[in-house]
């Protein structure tokens, strides 16, 4: 079966990086506090936005963001910041490119105390995915009970841009949820 042949989930077939995204990426159980924080800066961008707007500036954001590096985006400083909001590369949203800062200074206490990211966001589905079996688009929430605890906890560590909806999102792409329909071909894959 070809690649244009496989059943996938429908929101991927807008374009071939969204169908990349979606076979190689999404869905798949992250372990690598690089690859969270990275999820956190994208997905916190996305607020309001669609994925496809993201995803096509994800080259941005990591040239932007020292390559999803924590301790080094804690430590850019406002002319740093003021330089990255001229830049046509990401989405030039004052308040997001700041929280990246802040929320890379939580993510690090977070690590601090947890030992990881990692140990810490997955304690939220019991240390293993969570394995939905959705059938249509419609049957997949914007949110989950899991996904509104990890929102409020991370809001009362002061992240920001991390409401329930935006957190849902982190948890499918971070594989944190198999949301990827029954008939996909990457359901049983991850």
């Amino acid at each position: 079966m070809s690649a244009k042949e496989k059943n996938r989930c429908p929101w991927c077939l807008k374009f071939d990086q969204y169908i990349e995204y979606h076979d190689k990426e999404w869905g798949v159980p992250v372990h690598d506090d690089r690859t969270h924080f990275e999820f956190l800066i994208l997905e916190g961008a996305q607020a309001g936005l669609s994925w496809e707007i993201i995803l096509k500036k994800r080259e941005g954001y990591r040239k932007a963001f020292a390559d999803f590096d924590p301790e080094k985006v804690a430590r850019y400083t406002e002319k740093r910041l003021e330089k990255i909001l001229l830049d046509p590369g990401i989405v030039r949203n004052r308040l997001k490119v700041y929280a990246a800062v802040n929320n890379a200074k939580r993510f690090m206490e977070v690590q601090k105390e947890f030992g990881s990211f990692d140990n810490y966001i997955w304690g939220f589905v019991n240390n293993k995915p969570i394995v939905n079996k959705r059938k249509t688009m419609k049957q997949v929430p914007a949110t989950t009970k899991e996904s509104d605890a990890l929102s409020k906890d991370l809001l009362k560590r002061g992240f920001k841009f991390v409401g329930s909806t935006v957190i849902y999102a982190h948890m499918q792409a971070c594989g944190l949820v198999n949301d990827h329909l029954v008939d996909c071909f990457r359901y049983r894959q991850v």
